[in-house]
């Protein structure tokens, strides 16, 4: 049938039918019965809708299904391209290829469901909610937990939803086996590479077999996409058979004015309209208004035709009134809502519940819309605010990026010439793409591009690493040689017992091996763990070494501080051979005790020290034996010092040069005894030389015994 541009119709009532108390009667409903008030244009949900685009300059405003999270970028773009050598793009990515249609069609299907749902005519007298899907019984499916499931189950389950399940709910299905599916068969993917990296493979060479599971998944998707394509069509198909019926109860409503039965009569068959057009489904979006206004203008003239006893009017409004309160007092609470993309969404239902509603008493209607449209104002600058703070958050992320790809691309053209070269710059690039991973979206439109950008800088510098290798093989094969050498020194020293020598040893042939350059991939690996076990097995055995070692240092200090006690107790005998003797035995007893704690050793070596100088001073012995009693206990202390051998080298030294020093004295100083003989004071003069000459030939002698001592130690 031809669908009319403008249905509301004037309908001149004859008032000459009617009697007189007829008359009084409609005159008195004309002044009660209020006219319901129709939604403002500029506070219609679509143009919040609109205000939400503009904030967000072009991007898609969410849907139902997408609006409180961010479109999913790359997470499995080894579908269709080649990931940058060396470092998978993270998941801030933006989907290319067959996966992004099929990521994108689930997003668009929301935009068709929602075209005709959110604004449907409203219906006069009657409570909102009461709307029912002809013919169709609601199905509730308990949640699916699908990332415990295996790519095969994910397979089958998909399967299992197209063919028995309608593909208008298994949406929200199709989309959690997608995200899980491409996950799994990424870290499948994952889990081969380091296999293949084990085994000594290049990276550059991995490439990932096609999985014929994957092509068995698009095909699913496909059916998917063709089902909902069919469903929608019919859904448009539907929507225009609705209208038309819509129309035709409009006319029938028309139709009812001129009935000569009795008003409850066509009171009934009214009602009877009112649930058929409640139960007639959603119409195309472009005629929702005219519909509806249409549909109440002859609902109001049925009501003031046939005068509705005033008791049941007034009844209804206020049923009316109750149930818009309950939705103004709906929409203050939506307003505490911390999910501010789920509050909208939930707003639109009000609109449309508040639609379904009749009108309401006169001297309510402006303060209930008042009050219904100041909560969704406040409601869609909060999700207006929300989509231009993710706008702000996403520019600064583009900049972000935009800084990483031009860093990529400086290091992707700097020229390098050396093996260590490549790697530091090969450690730089994967630090931005670690970095890159941590960084959020990039507005929609410069998101795939600044990606691509970024990609191709790494990429072309990995291109470049792999050909400067490949270029190098022979001066890897001699590295190789080289470090294999290493290996054979380092595994005849690994069961050594000279700690400190082959200690020293170890540390050489480490950094002879940092400075030889790569070796071939495929045996990199396997070069390094020989050559760190040789190392490893020595260094483990010296700390066990040690560590039994410490475990007597406790005992040596508890031993050393009694044989201190037992020395400052010690009371000479007045004999001083035999106390010199008993102090040598102090000095025997204390060396033959060994090492204590690092951390106690200064303070009981200067308490040993005090101790044995105390008795050395009340000993009556000359200044020499005393001197060579002291240089004898330093020697001994210095036996456990870390340092020992250059310390008493630098002693040695010095002892030598002071006798060089002291010899060319007495030569001087004898060579100018000749010339006093003619001074008069020659005798005075002679006499001061000569003591000179005999201390100096004491400290000579001095010092050769010590160095004697230096000698009898056997110092390397």
């Amino acid at each position: 049938m031809a669908l009319p541009k403008n249905r509301c119709v004037n309908v001149t009532l004859k008032p000459e039918a009617m009697d007189e108390k007829r008359d009084q009667e409609i005159k008195d409903h004309a002044e009660q019965d209020p006219v319901e008030e129709k939604l403002p244009e500029q506070e219609t949900v679509e143009q919040e809708e609109k205000a939400a685009d503009t904030a967000t300059e072009g991007e898609e405003t969410p849907g139902a299904d997408s609006v409180d999270k961010e479109p999913q970028e790359v997470n499995a773009e080894t579908e269709e391209e080649e990931e940058p050598v060396s470092g998978e793009e993270d998941a801030s990515s933006p989907v290319t290829g067959t996966e992004a249609e099929a990521e994108t069609e689930t997003e668009t299907e929301t935009e068709t469901e929602a075209e005709g749902d959110g604004k449907e005519t409203p219906e006069a007298g009657e409570e909102a909610g009461e709307k029912k899907s002809a013919g169709k019984a609601e199905i509730t499916v308990e949640e699916v937990d699908y990332s415990v499931f295996s790519v095969d189950k994910l397979l089958a389950r998909l399967d299992l939803l197209l063919s028995e399940r309608p593909v208008q709910e298994i949406r929200e299905d199709v989309e959690h086996i997608k995200v899980n599916f491409y996950k799994k068969i990424h870290q499948e993917i994952e889990e081969k590479k380091k296999h293949f990296l084990e085994e000594g493979g290049d990276p550059l060479e991995f490439k990932p077999a096609p999985d014929p599971r994957e092509e068995r998944f698009k095909e699913l998707l496909k059916v998917y996409r063709h089902k909902k394509s069919v469903y929608n069509k019919e859904q448009e198909h539907q929507k225009q058979k609705n209208l038309e019926e819509k129309y035709r109860i409009i006319e029938e409503i028309k139709e009812l004015v001129n009935r000569k039965e009795s008003i409850h009569k066509t009171f009934q068959e009214f009602r009877e309209l009112q649930e058929k057009w409640r139960n007639t489904g959603l119409v195309p979006q472009q005629y929702v208004n005219d519909l509806w206004e249409t549909y109440h203008y002859h609902v109001e003239k049925f009501y003031d035709y046939i005068k509705l006893n005033r008791e049941l009017r007034d009844l209804d409004l206020r049923k009316n009134m109750e149930a818009k309160i309950r939705l103004c007092e709906q929409v203050e609470q939506l307003m505490l809502e911390p999910d501010i993309v789920g509050a909208f969404k939930t707003l639109q239902k009000y609109h449309e519940q508040w639609r379904e509603i009749g009108p309401v008493p006169k001297e309510h209607k402006n303060e209930l819309w008042e009050r219904f449209r100041e909560g969704t104002r406040k409601i869609n600058k909060k999700y207006q605010a929300y989509f231009q703070e993710i706008k702000e958050i996403q520019k600064k992320n583009l900049e972000q990026k935009i800084s990483l790809a031009e860093k990529a691309e400086e290091l992707a053209a700097t020229d390098l010439h050396t093996h260590r070269e490549w790697e530091e710059k090969s450690q730089e690039i994967r630090e931005l793409q670690k970095v890159w991973k941590t960084i959020g979206f990039a507005p929609r439109k410069q998101n795939n591009a600044i990606y691509e950008r970024f990609r191709k800088a790494c990429d072309l510098f990995f291109n470049r690493k792999r050909e400067y290798y490949a270029a190098n093989k022979e001066a890897q094969m001699n590295n190789l040689q080289m470090k294999t050498d290493l290996c054979i020194q380092a595994e005849a020293l690994q069961d050594s017992t000279e700690w400190k020598k082959t200690t020293e040893d170890l540390i050489n042939l480490q950094k002879k091996w940092k400075e030889i350059g790569p070796v071939p991939k495929k045996y990199s690996d396997q070069i390094w763990k020989r050559f760190r076990a040789a190392c490893d097995r020595f260094f483990e055995n010296k700390a066990n070494y040690f560590k039994g070692l410490k475990q007597n240092y406790q005992e040596n200090l508890k031993k050393k501080e009694a044989l201190i006690e037992e020395i400052a107790s010690y009371q000479l005998s007045g004999d001083t051979d035999k106390d010199f003797a008993v102090l040598q035995e102090f000095q025997r007893r204390w060396t033959e005790i060994g090492y204590v704690p690092f951390e106690k050793k200064e303070e009981i070596g200067n308490a040993y020290k005090k101790v044995v100088n105390d008795l050395f001073n009340k000993l009556n012995i000359n200044e020499h034996t005393r001197s060579l009693i002291k240089y004898k206990t330093k020697l001994e202390e210095l036996a456990g010092s870390p340092k020992a051998t250059v310390k008493i080298r630098k002693d040695q030294e010095k002892f030598i040069n002071r006798i060089k020093q002291l010899e060319n004295d007495i030569t001087i100083w004898e060579n100018n005894i000749g010339f006093f003989s003619n001074s008069k004071n020659a005798e005075s003069l002679i006499k001061d030389v000569s003591v000179k000459i005999e201390n100096a030939k004491n400290s000579i002698n001095l010092l050769k015994e010590k160095l004697r001592m230096i000698d009898d130690m056997d110092i390397d």
